[in-house]
């Protein structure tokens, strides 16, 4: 197991500082260079030194966890995603690939696809790839096939996660053993600044629906990092890079608390899209230009809130005697 310790234990009491095996200020800073298509990325360090990408790789490679938070669909994230691992991987050292992008019912046929043994197709379909898999995430898993490493379907199911999100953390009581096996054995709902940050972000909903909803977060929160570890426990000498989007591993919070609380000794790096560069906070910094704006208009983003209630609300949560 690696030794080396990004993230403190006082992440288990809501403190995000993290300390480092490097000295930031000490290292030769390389030169930012201007951003002009959705495809350019820059890279700093947490104090916002300014580092190429084989610099980074050489300061991550000896963590135990690289989470890799994401903007869904930017392209430049993506390529820095697959980059980085190409980047890991030269160093010949055991290397997995965790995904949010798949569920832990999903690892059998993932495992087929490695093998050689199913096509990308049957992937796609009986593997529930996400949409955007071939434009975004097909390069990735393709890196990790050819360098023969294992892929991880880190996230609980989507069906089981939206009936959580519909009526609240006891729906889990209703299920059957093996639904129950999808999803982490402990999910913690205690007031940490993870939550109060969810809390922050919801601006539709009563509060017993928003608290229900951060239910169903801490659900994928919860069970990537179990995942995580759980796989870490049986390859002591892999190291693990995870993606998943930014809100659920920035600034220490989210899958990382919860990996933390799974195994404290384990040391993690966090890499963070941002639009600009600070020289504050604990993670590593991917500067991309901004995603435009989802929705300008107030009755749009309403609208479009309804239309997902509605959607959740069509969803049958039944479970069978």
């Amino acid at each position: 197991m690696r030794t080396l310790t990004l993230l403190s234990l006082a992440l288990l009491s809501g403190c995000s500082a993290m300390s480092s095996k490097h000295t930031f200020e000490s290292d030769k800073q390389t030169p930012i260079s201007p951003l002009q298509s959705y495809y350019d990325y820059s890279l700093a360090t947490p104090s916002g030194n300014g580092v190429d990408l084989s610099q980074l790789a050489n300061k991550l490679k000896d963590y135990d966890v690289v989470l890799v938070g994401e903007w869904h669909t930017h392209p430049a994230v993506h390529l820095f995603q697959a980059q980085l691992f190409q980047q890991l991987a030269t160093s010949g050292e055991p290397l997995a690939l965790s995904m949010e992008q798949f569920s832990r019912p999903e690892q059998p046929i993932i495992d087929q696809y490695l093998a050689g043994e199913v096509g990308e197709q049957i992937l796609i379909k009986q593997g529930k790839a996400w949409p955007n898999y071939e434009s975004d995430y097909r390069s990735l898993v393709e890196l990790a096939k050819a360098n023969n490493s294992d892929i991880i379907a880190a996230n609980a199911p989507k069906d089981l996660v939206r009936c959580i999100g519909r009526e609240g953390i006891e729906y889990l009581d209703r299920v059957t053993p093996e639904q129950r096996q999808m999803v982490a054995s402990q999910i913690d709902l205690s007031d940490t600044p993870y939550r109060q940050k969810f809390m922050a972000s919801m601006h539709h909903g009563s509060p017993e629906q928003t608290s229900k909803q951060y239910a169903a977060q801490v659900t994928w929160d919860e069970t990537m990092a179990e995942s995580i570890v759980e796989y870490i426990t049986e390859h002591p000498t892999s190291q693990v890079i995870h993606v998943a989007g930014k809100f659920h591993t920035e600034g220490g919070l989210g899958t990382a608390q919860s990996i933390l609380k799974r195994n404290p000794q384990l040391s993690i790096a966090i890499v963070t899209p941002v639009s600009e560069f600070t020289s504050e906070g604990s993670d590593y910094q991917l500067k991309v230009l901004t995603p435009p704006a989802r929705y300008v208009k107030k009755e749009n983003r309403m609208q479009a809130y309804h239309s997902l209630s509605k959607r959740n609300h069509t969803l049958t949560c039944e479970v069978e005697d």
